[in-house]
């Protein structure tokens, strides 16, 4: 016979999946294995015993007949007759009995009396594999199989029992000596603290993790990196499992047909149990083959099939109860949502999202297991016990001296630490007092803490996409130490709302997208109460200049507007910033020079890069401008400049690149002052003479044009350190170039050349690395001045 153990292929695929078999389905597991039992007991009493036993019925005549047959009489009358006792003759061998008993068992003994047991096996059969049916169907098994195996890891991690004593107020390595420490850390707690009520969250710590590092020993960065991945596949999960309710429906549907199958069972067994009799009368016609038609037969395993039906129906009924309670659990309770509001009470983690569909039906079945798998899975729902474990990690990661290492000197000459795509702000920052700016690029979650006052050198930061959030008492930190500050931001309404408490705050850098019409952009009207403001950058795309920053203008020394291609009108308000020394319009959409930048008297650097400039005949009116210095003109489409820039005497750097200018007027030349002139990438064709006046010129470009020749004036120009040649039609350099002593970047690359003058072996400051041109044209110098430039 087939043992009961080939059947536990029925009931559970994985041990571990009891965590999903609640009380109902264990009960019936167990009557399952009762009733599989009576049915392979039956099963085997109908094999190995005879099933039925019949005798053939004497008819009345030959019955009579026998009884009056003559007894002959003895000759000696006085001797007693004994008669021996004996059966009723039937005249049938045993293959004749046999026979009759399997054509009485055939034809009749009533069907559920012969087929009980087999019965009893089969629906056995199916109620245990309606019970394990989603275990088994593969859209279903593959969820618990991938369910339970992020279940197991979640309830053995060590973050798990690490993040839920620290809610309840207790580390793992204080539990043992709670009481002998308790006056100890009274003791060691910061003045103004050991009065405080301590909260079971994990958000008790304001707006800050904070992990001291005695806890974070505890917690070693293999498993820190095993329960970060734990919480990504929980995320993953969950994403997947919310999106459909397969899990529910396979449930429900096996339980209903759980139902199904014990009316039905019920109801035909209810009545047919009575057939099944001990005595059978049977007429079967085979009286030619033995010579009798009636029979009575006797069925052998009636009795005790008869009790085995009885008992059968009894877990029956039991067994459909508990599916009829099952069903009423699933329907009459909503389980395809999932609170963990008592969690969130018990443990304090008030962040624990809700759960709906098939993830929240296991985790209902798990309930019914046992609720502290719950609440373990729980903690990795929680972005607050992610966000504490990345901290744990990124301490893990980000050393101290890891990030020294780190620390480069920025254009401002400050110790600045630059970190890029980081999770979070590692603690460990905090002890890098040297620091004096800090630069973090996208970065989310960012929170500064009070430990930042640590950071007594700090007077520059950076935000370049940055989701920050700041302390209190870091806010007043910033706000007496910080200097310098940059954001970087991809809405406006991601502006920090702190930086307009910044009072000493001197730099003050914006980029990033505003609302169109400025006028209405009430993001930028606190930057009046920036009294120390002296720079100013906005790269943005406003479409007038903000009254806020007027509002500034009065100790404004330098701004810089970028607009990103928009036009910027209304610019009267510019004449306000009186102070303004260095200006900046870039990109925005210029066609004429502004008329408030002739008011600005202290002006000493203009800047009107990437605009529409086709005529700047308004040039004239910088001659009011005693203290320009600086103008950059470049990028724009100028085609001429006019005689009028003779009257800007004080000019010393002048940029006139990436234009469309064709003539150079010898007026420029009257700029006497000149230090650094940019003519490249325009269509120049000639240079007037007049360009040896330029006595003081340190800096000359006339590359990307289309000259021929270069005047032998230009030498005259003695203190010339760079001079830019290249991409012109030149197919001579004048001996002449022997009077640049001073020079030492020399580009000549792109001309016609066919030969170098050895005379540049009299420019001493010139080396191989400041000589820009053809290998091929460099080995035509003579070898001892090509060993003298490669000198160093």
């Amino acid at each position: 016979m087939i043992p009961v153990t080939e059947f536990r292929q029925f009931t559970e695929q994985q041990p571990a999946f009891r965590v999903l078999k609640p009380w109902w389905d264990v009960f019936t597991d167990y009557l399952s294995v009762v009733m599989l039992m009576i049915g392979v007991f039956g099963c085997t009493l109908q094999v190995m015993q005879n099933k039925i036993i019949c005798l053939p019925q004497r008819s009345f005549s030959n019955q009579t007949e026998l009884m009056s047959t003559p007894v002959p009489s003895s000759p000696v009358s006085s001797v007693p007759v004994v008669r021996e006792l004996k059966g009723l003759k039937t005249n049938l061998d045993i293959q004749q009995y046999s026979y009759i008993n399997q054509m009485c068992y055939e034809k009749a003994l009533h069907w559920y009396a012969k087929y009980f047991p087999y019965l009893v096996l089969i629906h056995t059969l199916i109620f245990m594999v309606c019970s394990n049916f989603w275990f088994k169907f593969p859209g279903s098994s593959s969820k618990i199989e991938h369910f339970i195996s992020i279940l197991g890891k979640c309830f053995d991690s060590p973050w798990t029992t690490r993040a839920l004593s620290e809610v309840s107020g207790e580390n793992p390595e204080e539990k043992d000596n709670k009481k002998n420490s308790a006056s100890r850390s009274n003791l060691d707690a910061p003045i103004g603290e050991s009065n405080l009520e301590k909260t079971p969250s994990l958000r008790s710590i304001p707006e800050k993790i904070v992990v001291d590092k005695p806890a974070a020993s505890v917690l070693d960065k293999k498993a820190g990196e095993q329960a970060k991945a734990l919480f990504e596949k929980v995320k993953k999960f969950r994403l997947h499992v919310e999106e459909g309710d397969i899990l529910y429906v396979m449930y429900v549907r096996q339980t209903v047909v759980k139902v199904l199958k014990f009316i039905l069972i019920i109801a035909y067994n209810s009545a047919l149990v009575s057939k099944v009799r001990f005595t059978v009368r049977c007429t079967v016609d085979i009286e030619d083959m033995t010579g009798y038609r009636h029979f009575y037969c006797n069925h052998t395993m009636a009795h005790l099939f008869s009790k085995l039906s009885y008992c059968y129906l009894c877990f029956v009924i039991v067994y459909g109860l508990t599916c009829l309670y099952t069903s009423y659990w699933l329907f009459y309770r909503s389980l395809k949502e999932y609170s963990f509001e008592y969690v969130r009470q018990e443990t304090g983690i008030d962040d624990i999202p809700d759960v709906k569909n098939d993830f929240a039906f296991m985790l209902h079945m798990i309930d019914q297991y046992d609720p502290l798998y719950s609440k373990r899975f729980a903690v990795f729902l929680s972005e607050v016990s992610e966000n504490k474990l990345k901290q744990l990690n990124l301490n893990h990661e980000w050393t101290a001296d890891k990030l020294r290492q780190k620390l480069q000197t920025n254009s401002n000459n400050r110790l600045e630490l630059q970190l890029f795509m980081l999770s979070g702000l590692p603690d460990t920052i905090f002890e890098v007092t040297e620091l004096q700016s800090l630069k973090l690029e996208i970065i989310n979650n960012v929170t500064i803490p009070a430990s930042i006052a640590q950071l007594e050198d700090l007077q520059e930061l950076s935000l370049y996409q940055c989701s920050l959030k700041i302390h209190n008492t870091a806010t007043s930190f910033l706000k007496e130490n910080l200097k310098v500050l940059r954001v970087k931001f991809d809405d406006f309404r991601e502006l920090p709302q702190w930086l307009y408490v910044l009072r000493n705050l001197e730099e003050l850098h914006l980029i990033g997208s505003l609302c169109s019409d400025a006028s209405k952009n009430i993001t930028l009207d606190s930057l009046r109460e920036l009294k120390a403001l002296k720079t100013l950058t906005l790269k943005s795309n406003f479409s007038k200049i903000p009254q806020s920053i007027v509002d500034v203008a009065s100790h404004l020394q330098r701004l810089c507007i970028c607009n990103d291609g928009t036009k910027l009108v209304m610019l009267n308000n510019l004449k306000k910033m009186v102070n303004l020394v260095e200006l900046e319009l870039v990109h925005c959409d210029l066609e004429r020079i502004p008329h408030g930048i002739f008011s600005l008297t202290n002006l000493q650097t203009l800047d009107l890069k990437e605009n529409n400039l086709r005529s700047i005949e308004e040039i004239v009116s910088f001659q009011h401008l005693r203290k320009l210095t600086c103008l950059k003109l470049w990028h724009n489409s100028i085609t001429f400049i006019p005689e009028h820039i003779k009257k800007l005497s004080s000019l010393e750097r002048l940029h006139f690149s990436h234009n469309k200018i064709e003539i150079l007027p010898s007026h420029l030349f009257l700029c006497t002052k000149l230090r650094y002139l940019d003519l490249s990438n325009n269509d120049i064709r000639f240079i007037p003479p007049e360009i040896g006046v330029l006595q003081s010129l340190q800096y000359f470009s006339v590359s990307c044009n289309k000259l021929e020749n270069i005047p032998d004036e230009l030498f005259f120009c003695k203190k010339l350190k760079t001079l830019k040649l290249g991409r012109n039609t030149l197919s001579v350099l004048s001996p002449k170039i022997s009077y640049l002593s001073v020079l030492s970047h020399l580009e000549l690359k792109g001309n016609h050349f066919e030969v170098l003058p050895a005379e540049l072996g009299c420019c001493r400051t010139l080396k191989q690395s400041g000589l820009v041109v053809e290998d091929v044209l460099y080995e035509t110098l003579p070898s001892d001045i090509r060993e003298q430039m490669q000198e160093e």
